[in-house]
């Protein structure tokens, strides 16, 4: 595993594992029981996920101790549109059975609310029950307006990038920020199995995977680590979980990286964070 340290000085692992749209129950617990017992060690759900207590169980039965497992959550918009931040945190906190959060993020800008809510993060930060807080589908402007009230700067951007939306603006913008950048949807769709779009069928990237005896799912991560860019894959494959986290025994050129980056059409498969109506 690869880490990289935040603004405030913790350490976070570089590949995480995710858990939008996987189902709560059994479905949950075992797929994240079976990542932690491969070896990852950073877990990302959402309280809109609507799986939180999965992760939790998940998390107590895997005999991984927690002080291990570097956790993110995120506080979703319909809490920010009745500013209830603080309830909706310990409500995570209680599901997840833990007393503590090693990242909280703001999911989505909400027009009108996200500067608040920003507000609102900082508090419980300084409490010392969220390790580190951070933000979810903000662009530059979004940023520019927390930037004006923040006394904690976001040690993360989360957001939709893959080979069809490098991001390249705003990712150099989040630097000079010393905010790192994170992708969710990095192979390009929900499903890893069914990427949309197919950019796992991309000759250059089947021909860079062929070079290293690497699926193009792992090229693309890959990517992502070799241009300092935290990923969270998600799966509910046992093998795919642990072919996704099978990427640290090689390096991409810096021309390989290159024709990567020309795949770019700046295309989205998620909302757009100038245009979401949830």
């Amino acid at each position: 595993m690869q880490y990289v340290k935040l603004n405030n000085g913790i350490e976070m692992p570089m590949l995480g594992f995710g858990v939008f749209q996987v189902k709560d129950g059994n479905q949950c617990i075992e797929a994240v029981k079976t990542a932690l017992a491969a070896g990852y060690r950073s877990l990302d759900t959402a309280s809109v996920y609507g799986n939180e207590k999965s992760v939790g169980t998940a998390m107590k039965e895997s005999g991984v101790p927690r002080e291990e497992i570097f956790l993110t959550t995120k506080v979703w918009n319909e809490v920010q549109r009745t500013g209830d931040v603080e309830e909706a945190f310990k409500q995570s906190l209680s599901d997840l059975q833990t007393d503590y959060i090693d990242l909280y993020l703001i999911h989505w800008p909400v027009k009108g609310r996200y500067v608040d809510t920003w507000l609102s993060l900082e508090k419980i930060y300084n409490s010392g029950r969220a390790k580190a807080i951070g933000i979810s589908n903000f662009h530059e402007y979004h940023i520019d307006d927390i930037e004006k009230v923040w006394s904690v700067v976001p040690v993360i951007n989360q957001i939709e990038l893959h080979p069809r939306l490098t991001q390249k603006p705003l990712i150099k913008y989040c630097r000079d920020r010393n905010i790192i950048p994170e992708s969710w949807s990095p192979l390009g769709g929900s499903n890893p199995g069914e990427v949309k779009n197919k950019i796992v069928q991309e000759p250059v990237i089947e021909t860079i995977g062929k070079k290293y005896g690497k699926s193009p799912a792992q090229v693309i991560l890959r990517w992502n680590i070799d241009l300092g860019i935290v990923t969270i894959p998600k799966s509910i494959n046992p093998s795919r979980i642990r072919e996704n986290l099978d990427i640290f025994d090689f390096k991409l050129t810096s021309d390989e990286i290159a024709s990567i980056d020309a795949l770019n059409t700046n295309q989205r498969t998620g909302g757009d964070p100038d245009n979401f109506n949830f």
